[in-house]
């Protein structure tokens, strides 16, 4: 009994988790952080509900710890840097460093100024335990509450361990194609739709496309393909724009 539970829960858990990176990645990193896609106002609005409901996240703030990221990438003032702070502390507690970031004066008004707050984030958006709140009580009219109890809590851990993982793996172990600090994990990138191709993103920041080269993974690109196709989105560039193409195609550890 005990065992169906959790395994019902992990289930569950795995799925919203999947639902909450596919929507991160699309909608708060490649849409909102770098305009490599521009998504119809329904599709916006599906997102901003599933970011809500699933992470409790404000999209402004996201973006700005992201586009400070890029800004100094492993270097003081990087917001995520396991060079700086240690790969445990980033894997472990991105969380904190993320809280931290968005608390100093100013700097979200500064690195995300074309995201200012709508009414609707002043009612609802804004509000993280009114969304995540929502979000656990559909778990529990669909799977009862024990399941959206434990279902929440897995959710929660594999979140923020998959998050901790593209910046302290993704700056630390794996392939380097381009000659950048981040790097690239396909094993990574299957379970964070795409995100684990780190050191392409750094190469080529507004491509809405994460996978640059053969055998590589960005499961998020079949459903932008889709949301293209039916004219519910366009993309910004047709190919790669790169801050520095160089290539140098090494190992930085097994990946």
């Amino acid at each position: 009994m005990v065992m169906h539970l959790f395994l019902k829960s992990l289930i569950v858990a795995f799925v919203v988790t999947q639902i909450a990176i596919f929507t991160t990645t699309i909608f708060l990193h490649r849409t909102a952080s770098h305009r490599a896609i521009k998504l119809s106002k329904p599709v916006t609005m599906a997102f901003r509900i599933i970011t809500w409901i699933t992470t409790g996240i404000r999209p402004r703030q996201w973006v700005a710890v992201h586009r400070v990221h890029h800004a100094y990438t492993d270097v003081p003032g990087d917001p995520h840097s396991p060079t700086i702070e240690g790969f445990a502390a980033i894997q472990f507690g991105n969380v904190y460093y993320y809280r931290r970031t968005i608390k100093i004066p100013g700097l979200v008004e500064r690195y995300a100024k074309d995201l200012a707050p709508d009414r609707l984030d002043s009612a609802l958006f804004d509000r993280a335990l009114l969304g995540l709140g929502i979000g656990i009580a559909i778990l529990v009219l669909v799977f009862g509450w024990q399941v959206a109890l434990v279902a929440s809590l897995l959710h929660t851990v594999m979140y923020l361990l998959l998050s901790g993982a593209i910046n302290a793996i993704g700056h630390t172990f794996g392939r380097k194609t381009y000659d950048n600090l981040a790097t690239n994990n396909n094993w990574l990138a299957l379970l964070t739709a795409g995100e684990g191709l780190h050191n392409n993103h750094h190469a080529a920041p507004t491509s809405a496309k994460l996978a640059l080269g053969k055998m590589q993974l960005d499961p998020a690109w079949p459903i932008i393909s889709l949301l293209v196709a039916t004219k519910q989105a366009k993309i910004r560039h047709s190919e790669p724009k790169f801050v520095n193409p160089q290539r140098i195609s090494r190992e930085v550890a097994p990946s």
